[in-house]
């Protein structure tokens, strides 16, 4: 079997990069690669906020290998699906009702395109997010999802009612698509990007490669209508009555010590969910669980394996 490392750094021979329209025409990225040989299943795995799916193609190489067959896209506004913003390196969007509006759209085709075994879907951080948004709007049904590092809740200093509060406020005075901070993935901080992301140097340089290789992908800060949106975003879904009638099997794989997003939160959803499991992880553990050092990363993804061989094939049996 090739090691999924190879892949890290170049995209697999038969997998397929196109692109997917949007009902209001809008072209996003989209990735497939087929399972070889006799395939388990179809999984559809979602990134976070400046996201690609090239950061996820080790990942990916694991769960091929396995039989699944992947498909991910990049969210409207980033990474290969063009920009919402005059500035190319802000993430903006007015709404986030547009990324539900694609996602549910993209489903139906991608569900409509058949293949055999469960469907599941994978989301991480904002991608957990939208996932378990979309779910609880009835916009995708799979057999079973995973929410890794799911962002359910922002890591404010200032707390999630008064960081809401401004953010509205700055997001409506002037340009709302001017970027919320000048770099970084947070404000006031003294800690370095990777230290938020991941304690694997390789596999943080793995995402720098990316970018240099394709620097049309390169995303910067948010703006302040996303930040505002995200804040507005997570706190309805946390309040969301939909979320104890739920019947998709869901697993939440959440770094305790996560900077970016809000564990606790994370926590509060899964306890109100009829079928939910929590894999907990400790400081060991940055945000990106998935690119994180071997140890780490490895317990993650057995976690996922485990679940999804458990749950995934329930409504088929």
């Amino acid at each position: 079997m090739v090691s999924p490392q190879l892949y890290r750094r170049a995209i697999p021979a038969a997998a397929r990069i196109t692109r997917w329209t949007a009902p209001d025409g809008w072209v996003l990225r989209r990735f497939d690669w087929p399972a070889n040989g006799r395939a388990r299943g179809r999984m559809l795995f979602q990134g976070g906020r400046g996201d690609i799916f090239e950061k996820y193609l080790e990942a990916f190489a694991h769960w091929q290998a396995q039989g699944w067959s992947i498909t991910s896209f990049d969210w409207r506004g980033q990474g290969g699906s063009g920009r919402l913003s005059p500035n190319p390196h802000v993430g903006h969007v007015e709404d986030f009702q547009h990324y539900i509006d694609d996602f549910r759209a993209f489903w139906a085709e991608w569900i409509a395109e058949g293949g055999t075994g469960p469907h599941v879907a994978i989301g991480h951080s904002m991608g957990g997010h939208l996932l378990l948004r979309a779910l609880v709007e009835g916009a995708v049904a799979p057999d079973a999802a995973v929410l890794v590092a799911p962002m359910l809740g922002l890591h404010s200093p200032l707390g999630a009612t008064l960081g809401e509060r401004l953010a509205g406020m700055l997001a409506g005075i002037g340009d709302a698509a001017r970027p919320a901070w000048r770099g970084n993935e947070k404000p006031a901080t003294t800690e370095t990007r990777q230290a938020l992301l991941t304690h694997d140097q390789e596999r943080y340089e793995d995402e720098i490669f990316w970018q240099s290789s394709k620097p049309d992908l390169l995303l910067g800060p948010p703006s302040w209508r996303w930040v505002a949106e995200a804040f507005g975003s997570t706190r309805r879904l946390r309040a969301d009555p939909r979320l104890t009638t739920l019947a998709v099997p869901l697993l939440f794989v959440v770094p305790e010590n996560d900077k970016l997003v809000a564990p606790k939160a994370a926590y509060s959803v899964a306890a109100k969910l009829p079928d939910a499991q929590v894999a907990r992880f400790g400081k060991e553990a940055a945000h990106e669980i998935l690119r994180e050092v071997d140890a780490v990363r490895s317990r993650a993804i057995g976690a996922i394996d485990g679940f999804l061989a458990q749950r995934a094939f329930g409504k088929r049996a």
